[in-house]
């Protein structure tokens, strides 16, 4: 019966945790503002086609260069196609890069520093040098090395992103996993012969999930922008794919001949950067009150 006391313990300890980070979340303004405002652009851009007003290849050539009216609240672009819905369809790829290199980042992070943390002999010294290495070079400059040695497809892109964000969620998972290892449920649970991988999976995971969902956020908020800033060189989503970025580009190209081509994709790409990182620094608040 003793042996199954910190497993019990901690395990319901766990939602109750994860039910209180989350109502303290909501009762920060800034904190419940950014959720919506993300959950309106996901939704907003994975429903794209019930919500765009036209079809994003339809071409009005009378309407080159449009600017913003009722008709076309964001203008045109070159071939007369709705900015607008052009912005709500590349936002899909822009999200789907985003969510699925962050997915990348977080599970080969995660893997990477738990290791590290777990072996802390030479082979957790290892981990961390090679980790240090990577973080030491501007992630910008890495990704264009990486782009134009491996390709600009929207996997390459997911994949590239996913590996320029892994070493720092690395280092985080270790850091954060040191601390739950020096813990007294941890020395309890090791105390009563529970298995090593029973730990991990049951008592430090959910324990270090709050730290990793934060971390989550703003590896989301960092993809979005080092995509747009790839793509703004050329060297991000290529066409016929569309995403934030290769649209700035586009409208940056057109700037002459359209003021307000360029700044639509230009603030949706900050509103969602913005939004992500104040949501993950209250995140980072709620866990750890200490920073507030």
């Amino acid at each position: 019966m003793s042996s199954a006391t910190p497993a019990v313990h901690a395990d319901a300890a766990a939602p109750a945790r994860a039910d209180s980070v989350g109502r303290r979340l909501l009762r920060r303004p800034a904190a419940a503002v950014s959720a919506a405002v993300i959950l309106i652009l996901i939704v907003v851009t994975v429903g794209a086609s019930l919500f765009a007003p036209y079809s994003p290849t339809a071409a009005n050539y009378d309407l080159l260069f449009a600017p913003p009216s009722w008709a076309h609240l964001f203008g045109t672009d070159e071939l007369g196609r709705d900015l607008l819905t052009r912005v709500l369809y590349g936002g899909r790829t822009s999200l789907l890069v985003a969510f699925a290199a962050t997915t990348f980042a977080m599970v080969a992070g995660v893997a990477w520093g738990f290791t590290a943390a777990l072996r802390e002999g030479w082979i957790g010294e290892i981990l961390m040098r090679v980790a240090d290495m990577l973080m030491a070079m501007p992630v910008v400059l890495l990704g264009l090395v990486l782009v134009a040695a491996f390709g600009a497809s929207t996997l390459s892109m997911i994949i590239i992103l996913g590996v320029l964000f892994t070493p720092a969620t690395a280092r985080i998972a270790r850091s954060t996993l040191l601390v739950e290892l020096r813990s007294e449920y941890y020395l309890a649970a090791v105390s009563v012969g529970a298995s090593g991988l029973r730990i991990v999976a049951r008592e430090l995971l959910p324990n270090t999930l709050p730290v990793l969902t934060a971390r989550g956020t703003l590896v989301l908020a960092e993809v979005i922008f080092v995509e747009a800033s790839l793509s703004f060189v050329g060297l991000g989503v290529q066409p016929p794919d569309t995403s934030w970025g290769t649209l700035l580009q586009q409208g940056y190209s057109n700037l002459y001949r359209s003021y307000s081509y360029p700044i639509f994709p230009g603030l949706v790409i900050l509103l969602a950067v913005l939004v992500l990182n104040t949501l993950g620094d209250n995140l980072q608040k709620v866990m750890d009150p200490s920073r507030s």
